[in-house]
């Protein structure tokens, strides 16, 4: 690629440009120091990528993500002075209808080649982030200052800016003010930390936290849109659509996962039961079970429907997969005794109230959220191979699913840190950690340390993935606001 050049005579740059011009020539750079030194042939983007080495690589798709955030940043600037000037007060001659457009977010859309919805949220974050101006004509903050230098600074996604300032906007008459903006600058730090999945998780937390009181009324309004619709399409297949609230989706999800964990577990070479006539191919050191279990796992979740629904119809006997599940709703015993708060209910991101919580504990055993007692021990020493029942469940309190990337608690394992056979690692919660499958394998084939504490568990990445070990906060911790202690 050739390097940008100005004409001596080029007007100045606009300042609004300056960023993007300067993150280009950047962006210019990298991509040239990634190909080879030597033997590369230019051709497409396609053509060159493939010649990247990974190192090189990386840094053209962050160099490139920041342009495209800033370019994202100016888009939702033009598009709010777009929708300015179509506003109702001009009528037939606003900018929109004067273009030929039924509205600005129409005008956008085509603009773009995007979606309206895509639109809509350029002209939204462009709305909330924009500075103001007062009777007199001074300039004025915007509405979220925080939100505001981010997007300006192209540090977070506009999606990401979109699902801070719309929670904002949602909770700004019932929050007070000073602790809606801690929790803004929070939820900006967590933004520019983390993928959007996880930010969407935190945002959730920080509304139930900021308007404890409209968590109640947003459970009764998303229970009244619960609905299941079914349909057979011409070919006989039957087409099942539900939209259930979290505490219809609680047991569903956690019955039909149950029976999905343990048709994994039967792939697993060592865990079939059974055995043949030779005893080598089945047993306990069986190699793996009689028929190959091929199914994608939404086919096994189709299956367990059925299933649960066979069993309903038919038989009074608990499924033996279910027998062990336990629906687990994590609540402190003052919230549980006196109705104020929120619980949560492992498996689903939403909180619910404390009244959802003590109605779910009327009709079901609940399992305390702080474990332990003399009753039940959770450290096991050397004595037990296996971590135990209780032990999974206090770190699921801790980790809140997979500690590495937050993978749903129904997929993960509880593991050993130091190993119990090769490192005679005891069986403890200090020595502990849920993580999923992959991100199991990942961190003991390269390396990584694990550094586990009662609240929080910090992992340390090797030297080959980052020469100086910065740690990284794992587990549900990870998900906690910084806010100020002052505030």
């Amino acid at each position: 690629m050739e390097p940008l050049r100005l004409e001596p005579d080029a007007p100045p740059a606009s300042s609004a440009l300056v960023a993007l011009e300067r993150d280009l020539a950047e962006l210019r750079e990298a991509w040239v120091g990634a190909m080879p030194a030597w033997g590369a042939s230019r051709g497409s983007a396609q053509v060159e990528a493939e010649q990247m080495g990974d190192a090189g690589l990386m840094q053209v798709v962050d160099g490139l993500a920041k342009v495209r955030r800033e370019v994202d940043a100016l888009f939702a600037r033009l598009a709010t002075e777009v929708t300015k000037r179509s506003g109702p007060e001009f009528g037939e001659i606003g900018l929109a209808k004067a273009q030929g457009f039924h509205n600005p977010v129409r005008l956008i859309a085509a603009a773009t080649g995007g979606s309206r919805a895509d639109a809509h949220r350029l002209i939204a974050v462009g709305t909330a982030t924009a500075e103001r101006q007062s009777f007199s004509g001074d300039r004025m903050p915007a509405r979220h200052p925080h939100v505001a230098a981010a997007v300006e600074a192209a540090t977070i996604s506009l999606e990401a800016a979109s699902a801070i300032t719309t929670m904002l906007e949602r909770v700004s008459r019932r929050a007070e003010t000073n602790r809606a903006e801690v929790v803004e600058r929070a939820l900006v730090d967590l933004a520019g930390r983390v993928p959007l999945e996880t930010l969407t998780r935190g945002v959730r937390e920080a509304e139930a936290r900021l308007d404890p009181d409209g968590v109640e009324p947003r459970e009764d309004e998303i229970r009244m849109e619960r609905s299941l619709t079914m349909r057979e399409d011409r070919r006989g297949v039957v087409h099942l659509h539900a939209r259930l609230d979290p505490e219809s989706a609680a047991p569903v999800k956690a019955a039909i996962e149950a029976l999905v964990s343990d048709a994994l577990r039967r792939r697993r070479p060592g865990e079939a039961t059974g055995g043949g006539p030779d005893g080598a191919a089945m047993g306990a050191g069986g190699l793996r079970p009689v028929v190959d279990d091929h199914r994608t796992i939404p086919q096994i979740q189709a299956d367990a429907l059925a299933a649960l629904a066979r069993h309903t119809l038919g038989c009074g006997q608990t499924l033996a997969p279910l027998a062990k599940t336990t629906m687990i709703v994590r609540l402190d015993l003052d919230t549980l005794v006196d109705g104020l708060g929120l619980a949560r209910i492992d498996g689903l991101e939403q909180p619910i109230s404390a009244a959802t919580a003590r109605r779910m504990a009327a009709d079901a055993e609940i399992i305390p959220a702080v474990l332990g007692g003399e009753s039940l021990p959770l450290d096991l020493g050397r004595t037990a191979r296996l971590f135990t029942k209780a032990q999974r469940l206090a770190l699921g309190e801790r980790d809140g699913g997979c500690a590495s990337c937050g993978q749903n608690i129904g997929f993960v394992e509880a593991h050993h840190i130091d190993w119990w056979e090769r490192d005679a690692g005891p069986t403890d919660l200090s020595n502990g950690v849920l993580l999923c499958s992959f991100c199991h394998h990942m961190i003991h084939r390269d390396g990584w340390q694990i550094r586990p504490g009662p609240t929080d568990v910090w992992f340390i990445p090797p030297p080959h993935i980052d020469p100086t070990q910065v740690p990284r906060l794992g587990g549900k911790a990870r998900f906690a606001l910084r806010e100020d202690r002052a505030a």
